[in-house]
């Protein structure tokens, strides 16, 4: 079938709402939130004072004064609390909403079976990465014009679910998140956060990081890195052959020394026993050296599809 989906059981939504929601994530999010307002997500970060990434969202606006952030579930709660140490100076509330629960479709010809599911007309569809629509069951929104998360009830998502047992093939979640990994789209669990500053990540590449915006938390250190220093880490997308599955977290070592890598996400592939990860990498080493696990199992280093911008690895001195 053209269409595929699965249930979004790993992650979890946060709600932030009120006359002073968007002034407060502004003031703690990475990524622009008038780009949000106007097309309709984004990626974003937040981070601690040193520019390490607390939690990495995907960030939807229901409207001007209520945006829900996507999260993995393991960091939700600590995402939530993070929010909750500055939302007491805003007229605005940030909480977990227990009751919505995701979708993800994949496939390439989505939007007749969205349309319909939906109960729209194709052309109301988000057709470009980032923008949403929003309906009177939940939100819709294009990560790419193959791949698509709508956000609902549990009890609608159930309806939805049921209607698609007979209009598109059931994916498992593995298969979702390796296409993730595909498209180099990162994401944070419980093991990797307050590791990476977004650079790292290549948040920069999906619009994550505005540079323009003004102050928000641990923009002194992600500006002075793109203005003034040198990217050491970037993130690859790297495989293995395995008998058992990488880990979240797990290093990855070279010959000449151990620890010049971490493991961000993981997911089997077609073939059994072999997976792809994304895994932020000391640079130099990652293109000269002979990469490995623990009891050497190998590394290769794969293709991203898109380019990193070659000043985030020059001297601006």
């Amino acid at each position: 079938m053209s269409c595929t989906y699965t249930a979004l059981s790993h992650q979890q939504l946060l709600k932030v709402e009120g006359k002073d929601a968007f002034t407060f994530l502004q003031g703690q999010l990475s990524c622009d939130l008038r780009d949000v307002v106007k097309e309709g997500s984004r990626l974003g970060s937040h981070c601690n004072i040193k520019g390490h990434m607390i939690s990495l969202f995907r960030v939807m606006a229901k409207n001007d004064e209520c945006f829900l952030l996507r999260s993995h579930s393991s960091l939700a709660e600590k995402a939530l609390a993070q929010l909750k140490k500055y939302i007491i100076f805003s007229k605005a509330t940030a909480t977990l909403e227990t009751e919505a629960k995701g979708i993800g479709f994949y496939g390439s010809d989505l939007l007749d079976i969205l349309a319909k599911l939906l109960d729209v007309s194709a052309d109301q569809l988000p057709t470009s990465p980032s923008h949403t629509l929003v309906t009177e069951t939940g939100i819709l929104c294009c990560i790419q014009p193959n791949r698509y998360e709508f956000w609902t009830t549990e009890e609608q998502q159930n309806i939805l679910l049921a209607v698609l047992q007979n209009e598109a093939q059931q994916m498992s979640l593995e298969q979702w998140i390796l296409e993730e990994i595909r498209e180099g789209i990162a994401d944070l669990r419980e093991e990797t956060s307050e590791l990476f500053i977004p650079q790292m990540v290549n948040l920069q590449v999906f619009e994550g990081i505005n540079f323009r915006k003004g102050c928000y938390t641990g923009q002194e250190i992600i500006t002075r890195l793109q203005h003034r220093g040198i990217l050491k880490r970037p993130m690859y997308r790297v495989k293995c052959s395995a008998t058992e599955a990488p880990q979240i977290g797990q290093m990855i070592h070279c010959d000449e020394k151990e620890g010049v890598g971490q493991i961000l996400l993981v997911a089997e592939t077609e073939e059994s026993g072999v997976y792809e990860m994304l895994a932020v990498i000391v640079k130099d080493r990652a293109e000269k050296d002979a990469l490995w696990f623990a009891d050497h199992v190998a590394i290769q280093v794969l293709d991203l599809p898109y380019t990193l911008d070659t000043r985030l690895f020059e001297s601006k001195r």
